[in-house]
């Protein structure tokens, strides 16, 4: 594997994180007057965020860009009824009067005075960061999009284009409210991927390939860009050799790694309280029901170090968890943000999350996973006589809802007398997510987490991760074109 070179080594220090981001004074005086005109429980939510990022598209550099971003949200309650008010402006005059539009859009207010008394929390930083991707140079950031570029075109000459994308932030986080809660994280995440163009008879075919977490430049100490490269270029290329996907309702198996976003999109969404709470879900009022295979275990888990979808505490302050939603194929809970929390008398799961201090909280998925089982892939692969094999999904539409779906197949082949044999082309998924989790046969002991993602949910998005082992659905519709 090759090393990163030309970085200077900014540790940021191991153990419990907190946010300097505002004077604690300043803080209390703020909760004060959202209490003192009107709020019944105030939040301050306060977001610092460095970002740059790069692209290389047909060996040029066509964005090479940086940027900053602070400011802070102020959530106000009273009764059922949330004030919301966000600003720039950092200054404390500037925080009373966003906290005064909140508590107003709340209920008007009635003078008086109000102290909060503020205790610290930290919370375990669940990684630690040998390389802030800010002291690394531009040069070397780019010298990566380069290699990598190089390297999926020597692949063969059928590569017509190729596009690579780098990608950091860090985003210091404080959350303060009028219940004492005073704590912050300190989240850093670096990003790379690939994206090649193959042409051939089988005219353009793409392949993709990406690599993200919640850790520093030392990404690149464990990941091979050139390696990253190369999968994204053969991907490409053996689409060109591919058959249309057949047609039909066949057993799938879908491989480690490659169909986390199915159970994200098509099953997770539905475990969400705010859409629960909406009637906007095929698991409501399902808890204690059996709602899957004995088989499955399904997890979100903001604790595993380094994931995408990893942090210290959630964006309402609450310390990442590991909640299981559905063991043993029986659904045991959903998931929870703050305010659905206090409504039903329990804890939040630590799923309250938001784009950014210009967003209200709500109920995110972390990293959404499907536990191991106990079967040799192999043996999943070789008591399939005739079925299709998903190495990777590509992107898809859901009915949150119903958890009716169509997924498109980025990689995939056919399985013949029990063997993965051709690969296959223009294909998709299409089935209903709670029905995918009951007709699951086998499941893997070989557990791998997929690519790191942005999930979208009333226009704001929050980085997710997923992951499955190998398993098989007995009977799922493949729409392809094949005669």
């Amino acid at each position: 594997m090759q090393r990163h070179a030309g970085t200077i080594s900014s540790p940021l220090p191991p153990g419990p994180v907190e946010a300097h981001v505002l004077d604690e004074a300043v803080i209390q005086r703020t909760l004060g007057a959202a209490l003192r005109t009107g709020g019944e429980w105030a939040e301050i939510f306060v977001e610092d965020k460095r970002s740059s990022s790069a692209v290389l598209d047909d060996g040029k550099v066509e964005e090479l860009t940086s940027g900053r971003d602070r400011g802070a949200g102020i959530r106000v309650v009273v009764g059922e009824t949330t004030g919301f008010a966000h600003t720039a402006d950092l200054s404390e005059d500037g925080l009373r009067t966003a906290a005064e539009a909140a508590a107003a859009a709340a209920r008007g207010g009635s003078g008086g005075t109000e102290v909060v008394d503020l205790t610290r929390h930290t919370a375990p930083r669940p990684n630690d960061v040998s390389v802030a991707p800010e002291d690394v140079a531009k040069a070397t950031k780019v010298e990566l999009l380069t290699r990598a570029d190089q390297v999926a075109r020597s692949q063969g000459s059928a590569i017509t284009q190729v596009m690579a994308r780098y990608g950091d932030s860090r985003r210091k986080i404080l959350i303060a409210n009028s219940d004492g809660l005073l704590t912050g994280d300190d989240q850093v995440k670096t990003l790379f991927s690939v994206s090649c163009v193959a042409f051939g008879d089988t005219g353009m075919q793409t392949g993709r390939e990406s690599i993200g977490h919640t850790i520093g430049f030392e990404l690149f100490d464990q990941y091979d860009v050139e390696d990253l490269a190369r999968r994204a270029a053969e991907r490409a290329l053996t689409k060109l050799n591919a058959k249309p996907a057949p047609s039909g309702t066949l057993p799938v198996v879908i491989g480690k790694g490659g169909g986390g976003v199915l159970f994200h999109e098509a099953c997770g969404h539905g475990l969400e309280a705010d859409l629960v709470g909406k009637s906007a879900s095929a698991f409501k009022g399902k808890v204690g029901e059996q709602v899957a295979s004995p088989l499955i275990t399904l997890v979100d888990d903001g604790t595993i170090a380094g994931e995408w979808g990893c942090f210290a505490v959630d964006d309402e302050g609450r310390p990442a968890q590991r909640n299981t939603l559905i063991e043993d194929g029986v659904l045991t809970d959903y998931m929870w943000d703050f305010l659905r929390a206090r409504k039903e008398g329990r804890l939040s799961s630590g799923n309250g999350r938001r784009q950014s201090y210009q967003h209200l909280p709500m109920v995110r998925m972390t990293n959404t996973v499907i536990t191991n089982g106990d079967t040799e892939p192999d043996d999943i692969i070789a008591g399939t006589d005739k079925g299709v094999y998903v190495a990777q999904l590509g992107g898809g539409q859901v009915n949150t809802a119903t958890g009716d779906f169509v997924f498109g197949m980025t990689e995939a082949y056919l399985i013949e007398d029990g063997k993965v044999t051709d690969p296959i082309r223009e294909g998709n998924l299409i089935g209903n997510g709670p029905e995918v989790l009951t007709r699951i046969d086998a499941l893997g002991n070989d557990f791998a987490m997929g690519s790191p993602g942005m999930c979208g949910k009333d226009g704001q998005g929050v980085p997710v991760g997923d992951g499955v082992p190998t398993l098989r659905v007995t009977a799922l519709t493949v729409g392809g074109t094949a005669a």
